[in-house]
């Protein structure tokens, strides 16, 4: 093979062996891989309001955030506990700063995972955790007197003010992402098909701070755009589209590149100062489930395929002992709304029904009833006027509903008696809906994995639509916290239940 040398670089200019692209090709693995020029993209992206650029201004704010609000929420307890002396100032400061150095040693503070994931959360709640641990082992040591109060109250009350305070100023920078601020620009590579996938999931979800810009197929001159999106290079080009477009993520997903491609493509990205995201071929599977492990050499992705006996444990007794505390709290509102059902409408206060759980084991479920007596006997004659997903019979405007039930719907009251089913173990604070058998028996194969978790009170499709849901949309949702539940997010599904019941979208 002859090489065309570029005297200007002194580097081999090689022939594209990817197929069709737009530039020469310049080696990755050269000290220039790219040609630096001035671009519309390139003058416009000085004065844009891109991740890049703000996600140091919103590290520095989140780090005051969590040291101003520590020092106050230190101080109350302490003022309880020494009162109004000048002591309390010091020692709440101190608080505040060793808060915030736990917090960063558990990589709370990391730009890459701020505004986005559960990370941040779980960095305050170890870091809360181990500072508490700290005090309980310096008390030990040094027969030091330390209040309890300090310790089993006020570092839960830290973390939960803390982590609220994350949440508000996270959700400034969601509303500031859906209206196209603080974004990273990025390309997506590889095949059309994979990179049409991954384009229109990444488009639905802007809260995730990538703006798609432009793909690269394996070759240029096939199609003019994919998923909406121009097709601004080859997958030889990569680079220099990243200089050209000002482009701060490549997510390279499927069979584009080979392992020693992908390799050089990371040094060049180096060079021009991008992120590489490669995309697996795992489908919804994240989190705790996936270890790196280096072995001869290579990058193995080792995929936990059982949930180990400890996380199980934790989820149990959260269960029980968090189903048994809100039962109790939501006893009187139970009471008063059966009262209701019982005096507006003929029939029983509850609604018993079998439903299938874990593994395929049939269970009676409890609801108050929110429709009249005969409303099974009428579903038959409404199943043409359905307004579900397919596989559920729903209404919107359900004739069968009485006026009670209906606010009861609404404000998913109804569902409040399942909280005894969590208490005997037969449902969880958080999993897939619990099916009727009717539902199971016209099941596709992979929906069947939907049975593989005790069902759940509330779970991922109650605060992502609900029944405005497709079927499909429902079981992606429904597997996706199959295969990586952990208590993490049972806490935030909980917490975003919370306010889709404040705000009852999709619920009829």
């Amino acid at each position: 093979m002859t090489l065309a040398i570029d005297r200007s670089l002194d580097w081999p200019v090689v022939p594209d062996r990817r197929g069709a692209a737009v530039e020469p090709r310049r080696s990755w693995a050269s000290p220039q891989p790219v040609e630096y020029r001035g671009t519309p993209f390139n003058d416009a992206a000085l004065t844009s309001q891109r991740w890049p650029r703000i996600a140091t201004v919103y590290r520095h704010r989140t780090i005051a955030l969590d040291a101003v609000f520590a020092m106050v929420v230190s101080a109350a307890f302490l003022i309880g506990v020494l009162g109004p002396v000048w002591d309390v100032v010091f020692l709440a400061a101190s608080t505040a700063a060793v808060f915030c150095l736990l917090v960063w040693m558990r990589q709370g503070y990391d730009p890459r995972l701020l505004g986005d994931g559960p990370e941040e959360f779980q960095a305050v709640l170890r870091a809360g955790a181990i500072g508490a641990a700290i005090v309980m082992a310096f008390s030990y040591a040094t027969k030091a007197e330390v209040s309890r109060l300090l310790v089993f109250v006020g570092a839960p009350t830290l973390i939960a003010v803390v982590a609220l305070v994350r949440y508000a100023h996270r959700r400034f920078l969601h509303h500031a992402r859906a209206d196209g601020l603080a974004m990273r620009n990025t390309v997506v590579v590889g095949p059309e098909e994979d990179v049409e996938r991954i384009a229109r999931r990444l488009s639905r979800s802007s809260h995730h701070g990538y703006r798609l810009t432009g793909v690269c197929l394996p070759s240029v001159g096939q199609v003019e755009d994919v998923a909406d999106l121009p097709v601004v290079g080859a997958v030889a080009d990569v680079a220099q589209v990243v200089v050209d477009r000002a482009v701060d993520v490549v997510v390279v997903a499927g069979p584009a590149l080979s392992p020693d491609a992908l390799r050089r493509l990371s040094w060049a990205l180096d060079r021009v100062g991008a992120q590489l995201v490669v995309v697996p071929g795992l489908v919804e599977v994240t989190g705790p489930r996936i270890t790196l492990r280096p072995t001869a050499g290579l990058s193995l992705l080792e995929l936990e395929v059982a949930a180990p006996r400890r996380r199980l444990i934790a989820k149990t007794a959260m269960d029980r002992i968090a189903g048994a505390l809100l039962l109790m709290v939501a006893s009187p509102i139970i009471a008063l709304a059966a009262l209701s059902v019982r005096a507006t409408s003929r029939g029983p206060a509850f609604y018993r029904q079998t439903r299938v759980g874990v593994d395929g084991a049939p269970f009676t479920m409890w609801k108050l009833r929110s429709m009249y007596v005969d409303a099974d006997r009428r579903r038959s004659k409404l199943a043409e006027q359905s307004d579900g997903n397919g596989m559920l019979f729903k209404m919107r405007d359900d004739p069968r509903v009485t006026p009670v039930g209906r606010v009861l719907r609404r404000y998913s009251l109804d569902e409040l008696p399942q909280l005894f089913n969590v208490v005997r173990g037969e449902m969880s604070l958080v999993g897939p809906r619990p099916p009727l058998g009717e539902e199971v028996a016209r099941y596709e194969d992979a929906a069947h994995r939907r049975l593989r978790v005790r069902p759940g009170l509330t779970g991922l499709w109650q605060v992502s639509g609900r029944s405005d849901l497709s079927w499909e949309e429902s079981v992606r949702l429904d597997l996706r916290y199959v295969d990586n539940w952990s208590v993490m997010m049972d806490l935030m599904i909980l917490w975003k239940t919370l306010r889709a019941v404040l705000r009852p979208s999709g619920a009829y």
